[in-house]
């Protein structure tokens, strides 16, 4: 490897994230005059006035902010910034009388959605740990430890293990099919993964350790594909695999027939996911004082299953998804898998100082810098074409904002400079 060309690369990554990335939000997301953070920006970077303020994007905006602060960058006034956003979450969207956080609010902080999705508070931990972490307010962790002791004392199925996802207002668990309260799913038990793992780095607490560890076993024993270690999307409660369907309370805005089911619905896994699986793992191992090489052979085949599958040699990047033992069948290039492959492919030189991981970044960074960022606003378009051609130009909403990118030049950042110093 270069010396040079690493450090070229960083840079490069330093400039994006402290002149481009991080102004873009931090000059626009604060609400003065209704608390909490605004979130929806055209792809000039103004404010559409979508009156909403979701759980997840709350969440992940005061993630951002913490980590941001937590890792040096804003010269101390992201404190600020993040203690406004754990304001509004704490005062304004928690259920005083149910416990939880509501799902979705409008700008004012009335309720608009009032079930209790889990994957909302996997952020929510994750979140508010972080800030705790970053800014010793204590009120982070005691609304986390809330959260995590709702989770085990309603979403946890005792009988066959994982976590029920989708609840009404008094936790009630919803009924089956887009209804969603018959599915468990790898996006939520990957997300609680982070989030216990940073309650834990907050807390050292034996039982937040001792739930990580059941969640990490059920993540490579349950959900991943016992061959090919990829992440497997929807299952039954008794962990047969489940087509892949919409629920009716959705995360993002996910590519679906008109008919709400994927046309390989069992069959389908995402290379973003997995990179982000593989990497996440890695950090929860350290933090809980495990050897990542304790699952290298794991690593191994998620990483090469990544760039042999995943990585468009042809016209860089990476693709969306295809079937678990190769191939792909979604040509197109999402934000958020681009900023996770990143982070993977530098865990992979790292963990195994082999070069075709180094080069797989390269192609992927390269194609996020000269395509992904929308260079007018500094901040990175949502959907592309195969060839780099932008389908959804909006730079921000309650399913595409900050957390992935940001956290992606933060990570990738720390990692480039591990690089260098194994060189020197």
């Amino acid at each position: 490897m270069n010396k040079n060309e690493i450090i070229i690369l960083k840079k490069e990554a330093e400039n994006h994230l402290v002149t481009e990335l991080l102004p873009f939000w931090t000059t626009r997301m604060k609400d003065e005059k209704n608390g909490g953070y605004i979130t929806h920006f055209d792809k000039d970077g103004n404010d559409t006035g979508e009156d909403e303020k979701s759980l997840i994007a709350q969440t992940r905006c005061l993630y951002t902010i913490s980590s941001a602060h937590r890792a040096g960058y804003g010269e101390g006034k992201y404190a600020e910034l993040a203690k406004h956003g754990a304001d509004f979450l704490i005062d304004k969207m928690w259920d005083s009388e149910n416990g939880g956080f509501y799902w979705m609010m409008d700008r004012k902080g009335n309720v608009k959605i009032d079930q209790k999705i889990i994957y909302g508070h996997s952020f929510a931990i994750y979140s508010l740990s972080e800030y705790t972490l970053a800014t010793g307010d204590k009120r982070g962790v005691e609304y986390a430890e809330k959260v995590f002791d709702l989770i085990q004392k309603y979403c946890v199925d005792t009988m066959y293990g994982g976590y029920w996802e989708m609840f009404q207002r008094d936790w009630i668990l919803n009924g089956p099919g887009i209804a969603g309260g018959d599915r468990k799913t790898l996006d939520v038990h990957m997300h609680l993964m982070e989030a216990y793992t940073t309650l834990y780095e907050c807390t050292g607490k034996e039982v937040h350790k001792r739930k990580l560890l059941e969640d990490i076993d059920l993540l490579n024993n349950r959900i991943n594909h016992p061959e090919y270690k990829t992440g497997i999307p929807q299952f039954y409660k008794d962990w047969a695999i489940a087509p892949q369907i919409k629920f009716d309370i959705i995360w993002g805005w996910d590519r679906f027939s008109e008919e709400g089911e994927k046309g390989n619905a069992t069959d389908n896994t995402c290379y973003g996911h997995n990179a982000e699986f593989a990497w996440l793992l890695i950090h929860s191992l350290k933090i809980l004082k495990i050897d990542p090489n304790t699952y290298s052979e794991t690593f191994k085949i998620i990483f090469d299953h990544t760039i042999n599958n995943g990585i468009d040699y042809e016209l860089g990047g990476v693709y969306v998804e295809g079937p678990h033992s190769g191939g792909v069948s979604d040509k197109e290039k999402e934000f958020w898998q681009q900023a996770e492959v990143l982070i993977g492919m530098l865990d992979g030189v790292i963990l195994f100082g082999d070069e075709k991981y180094w080069e797989a970044y390269k192609n992927v960074h390269r194609f996020v810098f000269d395509k992904v960022i929308n260079k007018d606003v500094g901040e990175w378009y949502a959907l592309l074409t195969r060839k780099g051609e932008p389908i959804w130009t909006h730079m921000g909403h309650s399913w595409k904002i900050n957390y992935h990118t940001v956290r992606s030049m933060i990570q990738s950042i720390q990692r480039l400079d591990v690089l260098l110093s194994n060189l020197d």
